[in-house]
């Protein structure tokens, strides 16, 4: 029997390949991140003792970095278990909870239609591209070369020319035996409310849109003519086309991002994304540029059968606009497109583009290093409709404050899962606390507004004109130098560069450890990308093979030697010694230890910090004095708590030095 496309591709949809795998092996917990969807264990194919056997739910495939296997569901069960490939159907349909299709033939019928339409399509496209090669395409050719482009990209993207006349597509397909009924059903032609079909492009570079198979189902087509009514026109629906579901370069971006060997610290930048552009011409030229992951809506507004595109080959893809006017009310509808379907690992982030240009203008002079800037500087979805919302006017008065928090606390409540939307109402309390703070703290006389210890108002300068008492809500310059407080806003704090060192130099550490170790929770970005590859690195070999040189070949490997290098400089120049390779073992644990436990408490009281300040805000909003005065005085003792941690971290020089001794030098 004969499956649709369409069928195949939903019951894959429906189960994730971790599901049919598991029943025949077993996930190692080390390696695997079931958040993620990322899932590791030993190959069923071929016999090893550490796992290298490697399925991802969100990409529906598997790969084997041992032995090179490679598939999807239905191929783990007609190769691993012998299963024929409609018993392999039958299985998926019935764990995906769907019947199996009766033999139709009608469906059957229009399936074969399709791919006598499929026919056609590749017919014109090569017809397109040999028009280009013309002396009617010289045109076409010399605005493709003054756009950059070369013969070899040309040729990648097939694109083409349609020569200016009314009949010539048309008359080339009937030379070949093509019905009218199908040229018209594939929208070459137009042929409603007309008394003779004519060509449907005509004098315009062609871009032919391509199926998640690679196959040819529409194009797009850019007039050469200033006077064409329409600077872009696309095909119109057919049987094989439907412009809201379909992504220009799709299929060749997501084969980018799934190659075999990419590593999870790779996913963060910008050729490990999915990157939604805005045309036809700045995908292109984003490839060129050796950026091959990039895609594009058909002329539209994105849609959310095309978001739903994005998610499947990312969680988090990067939506791409103009940054001038248009760009960003753009940008600002796919953020609410967005908003209902976020789930926990799956958002969006937007990058705006220098204004008045766009990926094109980007990457022609200079490569692609500007617009990797750009994508670096992607903002998060929350940090988009903040921005948003906030540069919408005034809120100095109670009114107008209340005003931006509902229509913030309405935003979010579209968002459909649960905790998502949990998660952002707190985000949304967190900034309305800190945007409003200030007002609480400044007047435009310079007074200061507190409560007194009975809870009557006071302002901060008594009758005799003197200075009252600084606010304790206000952070000291001190604790704002401290460790506890410093360490979230650098990137590399000196605390963090210690712990990841240290078990860089030292990974043996990780054997008793690894739990811990596993789980401590980096706030600098670069810190958690290596966390991520050296556990993926630990966890492929048994524990007498966790050596430093296997362990630091295989992050440099990975592209972090940089990094690593970096590390140990700033804990040298800080003497931090017990960090280093020359340390002894006892001693890199027990510095290590008492690092920990450092990130630990600072990390506690930097939470007591905020939820007390937003504490205060709301009980300042509200005029309860007495509640005031009470997270007063309860911050005022986590203030000094951090204060004494700092204290503590300073006296204890290198963390924890003990005896001074160095590898395989005994302490006499």
């Amino acid at each position: 029997m004969r499956f649709s496309n369409t069928f195949l591709d939903d019951i894959r949809d429906r189960v994730p390949i971790s599901n049919v795998i598991a029943r025949r092996v077993s996930w190692d917990k080390r390696k695997t991140n079931v958040s993620r969807g990322d899932y590791w264990a030993c190959c069923p194919f071929h016999g090893e003792k550490s796992p290298s056997f490697h399925c991802e739910d969100r990409k529906g495939r598997y790969h084997c970095f041992g032995c090179g296997v490679t598939g999807d569901h239905f191929r783990f069960l007609t190769e691993l278990e012998g299963l024929s490939f409609p018993e392999a159907v039958q299985q998926i349909a019935d764990m995906a909870g769907v019947s199996m299709p009766l033999a139709d033939p009608v469906m059957e019928k229009r399936e074969k239609e399709r791919g006598s339409l499929i026919d056609v399509m590749e017919m014109a496209t090569q017809f397109f591209q040999d028009q280009l090669q013309t002396a009617n395409g010289a045109r076409a050719r010399a605005y493709l070369r003054d756009r950059g482009l070369t013969g070899r990209t040309i040729e990648t993207f097939r694109l083409g020319y349609a020569p200016d006349s009314r009949n010539a597509l048309k008359e080339f397909l009937a030379g070949k035996g093509v019905l009218k009924e199908q040229i018209e059903a594939c929208g070459l032609v137009v042929h409603e409310n007309v008394p003779v079909s004519y060509d449907r492009f005509r004098d315009r570079i062609m871009f032919p849109i391509l199926s998640s198979r690679e196959k040819v189902i529409a194009f797009g087509g850019r007039a050469m003519s200033s006077d064409a009514p329409a600077k872009y026109l696309n095909s119109n629906e057919t049987e094989l086309f439907h412009k809201g579901n379909v992504l220009y370069n799709f299929a060749r971006a997501r084969r980018a991002i799934q190659g075999p060997g990419r590593s999870d610290a790779q996913d963060d930048n910008a050729t490990g994304t999915i990157i939604a552009v805005e045309g036809y011409m700045d995908v292109i030229a984003l490839y060129q540029a050796g950026i091959e992951n990039a895609v594009a809506p058909l002329g539209t507004a994105l849609t959310e059968n095309q978001l739903e595109l994005l998610w499947k080959m990312v969680p988090q893809p990067v939506l791409c606009f103009d940054g001038d006017g248009a760009g960003i009310r753009a940008a600002n509808r796919a953020a609410e497109l967005a908003l209902p379907h976020l789930k926990p690992g799956r958002s969006v982030r937007f990058a705006l583009l220098p204004d008045g240009k766009d990926p094109d203008d980007l990457v022609r002079d200079d490569g692609r290093a500007p617009f990797d800037k750009v994508m670096s500087q992607a903002k998060p979805l929350s940090e988009m409709l903040w921005s948003r919302e906030i540069n919408t006017g005034k809120f100095d008065t109670p009114e107008a404050r209340a005003e931006l928090e509902a229509r913030l606390k309405q935003l979010v409540a579209v968002i459909a899962d649960e905790n998502v939307r949990r998660h952002y109402q707190q985000d949304i309390r967190d900034r309305l606390n800190t945007f409003f703070q200030p007002q609480f703290q400044n007047r435009s006389n310079g007074e200061r507004r507190g409560f007194n210890g009975n809870g009557n108002s006071r302002t901060g300068r008594d009758n005799a004109g003197k200075a009252g008492p600084k606010s304790p809500s206000v952070i000291s310059d001190r604790l704002a130098r401290s460790g506890p407080v410093r360490g979230h806003r650098d990137n590399t704090a000196l605390r963090e560069s210690v712990l990841a060192l240290t078990i860089v130099n030292h990974p043996a550490l990780m054997i008793d450890d690894y739990d811990e170790i596993a789980a401590i929770d980096y706030d600098s970005r670069e810190l958690q990308r290596l966390w991520s590859a050296m556990l993926g690195a630990a966890a492929a070999v048994a524990g007498p093979h966790l050596t430093r040189d296997y362990l630091t070949e295989r992050l440099e490997f990975e592209g972090f030697g940089p990094l690593i290098k970096s590390l140990d400089q700033q804990v040298r120049n800080a003497r931090l010694w017990t960090a280093t390779e020359e340390a002894a073992m006892e001693d890199a644990r027990e510095g290590y230890r008492q690092a920990l436990a450092f990130h630990k408490r600072a990390k506690a009281l930097r939470r007591q910090k905020m939820e007390l300040e937003r504490e205060i805000a709301l009980a300042t909003e509200a005029g309860d004095g007495e509640a005031i005065v009470q997270l007063m005085r309860a911050q005022q003792e986590v203030h000094f708590e951090g204060v004494r941690l700092e204290n503590q971290e300073a006296i204890i020089d290198g963390f924890g030095v003990l005896s001074g001794r160095v590898k395989g030098v005994a302490n006499h």
